[in-house]
């Protein structure tokens, strides 16, 4: 009987860890999904299994009435927290060339060939945002990133 009730308190202690580590996100230098202003980790909204956090209230309730709009940021953001990782170009969807990493908007994307680099590399302010994470190019490139249980 004991040694059910301490495999229980194990198994809820283990389960209970697993659940603070995967809700984890680390937001240090990432930006609100609408505005340009530090995100709160208080702020935010359930996106394509993961979260989305903003500055403030008001920024919600704009992303909730038509997240479309920020699609591009939010996918962004979702790579920057690390809730996403890449996978393929973005560009072409195949495979990666570490050489080729970058940065685009303060999250490291790689591609598969110089030219597909260079083509969001000459791109300008948020032509390179919505190159590398609209809703066709994510897609392809990013997925979901495995949960830690540590």
């Amino acid at each position: 009987m004991l040694l059910k009730k301490v495999a229980s308190g194990l198994a809820i202690a283990l389960i209970a860890t697993a659940t603070v580590f995967a809700g984890d996100v680390e937001l240090e230098g990432v930006q609100c999904v609408v505005a340009s202003k530090p995100a709160d980790a208080s702020k935010s909204a359930d996106y394509k299994d993961g979260k989305v956090y903003f500055c403030c209230n008001g920024c919600a309730g704009k992303f909730a009435k038509n997240n479309e709009k920020f699609a591009n940021s939010a996918n962004r953001q979702l790579v920057a927290t690390k809730q996403y990782e890449q996978k393929a170009c973005p560009i072409s969807g195949k495979d990666l060339n570490p050489e080729t990493a970058t940065e685009v908007s303060g999250v490291k994307v790689t591609f598969c060939c110089n030219g597909c680099k260079g083509k969001v590399e000459k791109a300008e302010g948020d032509a390179k945002v919505k190159l590398v994470f609209n809703e066709k190019a994510f897609a392809k490139a990013f997925a979901k990133a495995a949960e830690k249980t540590e």
